[in-house]
């Protein structure tokens, strides 16, 4: 593992512990000698994450839409600022550019981006984990809605299990660096008519 993408809001909360998961994420990240790839913003938990992972000498790269440009405020302090056109583009060259996922709080925008790189993961796309930092409990209720996924059979068991709900940034990193997907071989049942 060589790079982390981490997916987190553009706003701080308004819990400070969030702030702190996403300073002490950031430093965890640089620690192990791993880069940061994220959003690209210098507000909320993303400027938080990246100005941690620089301070302790992090490789930061950051991907912003030019429509985001100025309402995340670019980055301009970190390693690497890439500009493109579309949030896909965005997306897309963040999952290319990184080895697996962590998510801090955020909202739709967070929650949109987590649940489209778990979505890649199910269907064979890439091979990376995803990790929800679960600050406070923040995304316990995302971990329920999976689960009743799961029991409704709209989710298979050992796909839900590839997701995995972390309280330390530490046990996040670990869980990530010892990811193994889990075979693809049919992610659907047959339609019953």
């Amino acid at each position: 593992m060589k790079r982390v993408c981490v997916f987190c809001g553009s706003n701080p909360g308004g819990n400070p512990a969030y702030a702190e998961a996403a300073r002490q994420l950031g430093r965890a990240i640089a620690d192990r000698g791993l880069g940061l790839v994220y959003g690209g913003g210098h507000v909320g938990l993303m400027g938080i994450v990246a100005d941690a992972a620089m301070r302790q000498g992090a490789e930061v790269i950051g991907i912003i839409p030019e429509t985001l440009m100025r309402r995340e405020v670019g980055h301009g302090a970190i390693t690497d600022l890439r500009v493109v056109g579309t949030m896909h583009e965005r997306k897309a060259m963040m999952a290319d550019l990184s080895d697996g996922f962590v998510v801090l709080p955020g909202g739709i925008g967070t929650l949109e981006e987590a649940v489209e790189a778990f979505t890649w993961t199910q269907l064979g796309i890439h091979d990376k984990g995803l990790v929800f930092l679960d600050t406070e409990g923040y995304w316990q209720r995302m971990g329920a809605v999976f689960d009743h996924m799961v029991e409704e059979g709209f989710l298979h068991q050992k796909h839900r299990a590839m997701v995995r709900f972390e309280r330390a940034p530490a046990a996040a990193l670990d869980v990530l660096a010892g990811f193994s997907p889990v075979a693809v071989d049919k992610w659907a049942a047959p339609s019953a008519r």
